[in-house]
Formats: structure tokens, sequence, C-alpha cells
């Protein structure tokens, strides 16, 4: 593993010390700041001539400064003749943009990837895109790692009886079905609309049986958790005894917090794919490392073993 270097920058320095400790080496050296007139400036510490070079850097917030973070330490990088440069982003931000569904509007997801490939990346290694089209945005090749096999054997083992999982909303369905059928569980829909860009649905319909069941709503993100509450409150309505909550992604944006710790929700189970400030941690939200995960796909990557036989072993 000499050959293989690993730095971040500020977005979640955690994470990535956590990955190098799984993984057994040293977080690699770097500076990486901003200069009184906000330009953020970069200095691989290292020689990384010829090496396997990977920048974890998830597009947390504030997203636009760590992105351009992560801009530049590829671009120094690829300066710095790096023999493959792999952008490890656990979360992708502007996600949700990945279409035109509207008049006059950007498909930013589409621009993040033409960026990242400019500024030096050769590979990129993500977790549970919004989108599975995002993939197809990128001319580099893309690893998508999902977070839900974490998430369903930390509830396999809570045993929970008369268990349904709700799927909240139909995009997330197939996703959703996934988790069932790995608890050996039904598969219930929440029927929602959004109703304009700020982030506001309206649910509509359940579809499946959630009465006298305890309900696990899947999704990828909870971002204001809106939707979730809303998702909750609609379970409860139809009969279902208590509702846990998962996503990989934990945005826990705006008023997320206070929506959360309000819910009747039972628990909220999250990976740490983005920072959690000590300021949004609740008794009632659990934390779940994706740091063995991305040091295992990392290694495999590094070695030119298969990325996707992780999963393959973790079902047989």
């Amino acid at each position: 593993m000499d050959e293989l270097k690993v730095f971040t920058g500020n977005a979640h320095p955690a994470l990535a010390k956590s990955v190098c400790d799984y993984m057994g080496i040293p977080l690699g050296k770097c500076e990486v700041f901003k200069f009184s007139n906000d330009n953020i400036f970069v200095r691989i510490m290292e020689n990384v001539r010829s090496r396997d070079v990977f920048v974890i850097q998830p597009l947390s917030s504030p997203v636009n400064e760590n992105l351009v973070e992560l801009l530049i330490m590829l671009d120094a990088l690829k300066r710095a003749s790096a023999g493959r440069i792999t952008a490890v982003v656990p979360y992708y931000a502007y996600g949700r943009t990945d279409k035109k569904d509207q008049p006059r509007v950007p498909i930013t997801a589409r621009l993040i990837a033409d960026l990242l490939t400019t500024a030096g990346a050769n590979r990129l290694l993500s977790m549970d895109f919004h989108a599975a089209q995002i993939q197809g945005f990128f001319n580099i090749p893309v690893d998508e790692l999902t977070a839900l096999p974490l998430l369903t054997d930390y509830f396999r083992n809570k045993n929970l009886k008369d268990l349904v999982v709700v799927a909240t909303d139909i995009g997330i369905s197939k996703r959703a079905r996934d988790a069932a059928e790995r608890l050996k569980a039904p598969l219930a829909i929440m029927e929602k609309r959004r109703v304009d860009n700020a982030g506001h649905t309206e649910t509509l319909n359940v579809i499946g049986d959630v009465q006298g069941k305890v309900a696990l709503t899947v999704d990828d993100e909870i971002d204001t958790a809106g939707s979730m509450v809303n998702t909750v409150t609609a379970l409860l309505g139809r009969g279902a005894t208590e509702v846990y909550a998962c996503c990989t992604h934990p945005v826990f944006s705006g008023p997320a917090i206070q929506r959360i710790s309000a819910s009747p929700v039972k628990e909220v189970i999250v990976t740490d794919s983005l920072p959690l400030p000590a300021a949004k941690k609740l008794d009632k939200i659990t934390v779940l490392s994706i740091a063995p995960l991305l040091g295992e796909a990392m290694h495999r990557i590094h070695t030119g073993q298969s990325v996707g036989a992780m999963f393959a072993e973790q079902q047989a």
C-alpha cells in the first residue's frame, strides 16, 4: 500500500481519518486554507509522482466552497504528476438537478461531472446518487457504492416484528424494494408530489398495507426533513404502530433537526457520509460509519479487484 496516498480537504476530515485507520495508512499531508481575500490555496506536502491518489471530499455545506476546494486539490495533484487521481465524493451535491424538468433550467449534476473531470479526476467513487443516470454524466470510470447493506443489517439486528419497508416516493422504490428483500419484509410506497422549487412536498396516498405494522422509511437523503415528517404522520394515520426512518446522507438543513426532534419518528438511522455537528446530534439519530466500506472499495480499486464483488459477497 506504500504507493497509495489519501488526502482530504476541510469538508469531512474525520471520515478521511477513519478510512485511513481502516486501511492502516497515514492520511496524506496537505495545506488547504483560504487567504484573506477568500481565495482558496492548496499545497500538497508529499511526493505523489506516479502514485495512486485518492481525495476524500463530500460536497457538504458550504457546498460551493467544498466543491472548489476539491477542484483545486485535483488540479494540484494533476500538476504534481500523480499517476491516477480518484475523487472520493461520498455525497454528490446538486444530484437533484439531473434533468431539464422545467424550461430554461440547467443540468447541474452534469456540470459538476465535467468540472471534476477537467480538474484532473481519473475516476469517481461515490455513494447512493440521488439519480442513477448521474453515473452516465461522466466519461471516466464511476463506482457507486450503496449504504443499503449497512442500514438493513442494523435493522435486522433489531429483530423488529411485523416490519414493512416504505419507499418515501416512487423514485426511491427500487432501492426500498431491495431493502425489503434483504429484510424479508413487504413493501409500501408513499405517493407524493413536489409543489415548488423550495423543497415543499404534498403527501397524497400510501400504496400498500401498513395497518398494525412497524414501518421503516427508506430514502437516499434527508434534507429539511419536511417530507420525512409528512411521511411519518401519514403512516401513523394509516395505522402503523411506530415508524423508523433511514437514509444514507444526513443533509439536515434549515429546520430539519427541530422537525425531527418534534416528530413522532422512533429513530432516524443515517451514515457519516456527511459530517454531523454536535448541535445536530439527537438521541433519536443514530450514525453508522461508512469508513470500512470506503476503505475496502479504495483498496480494491488500488489493487485491481472488483468493487461490485463486495456487495455480492454480502448477499451470499
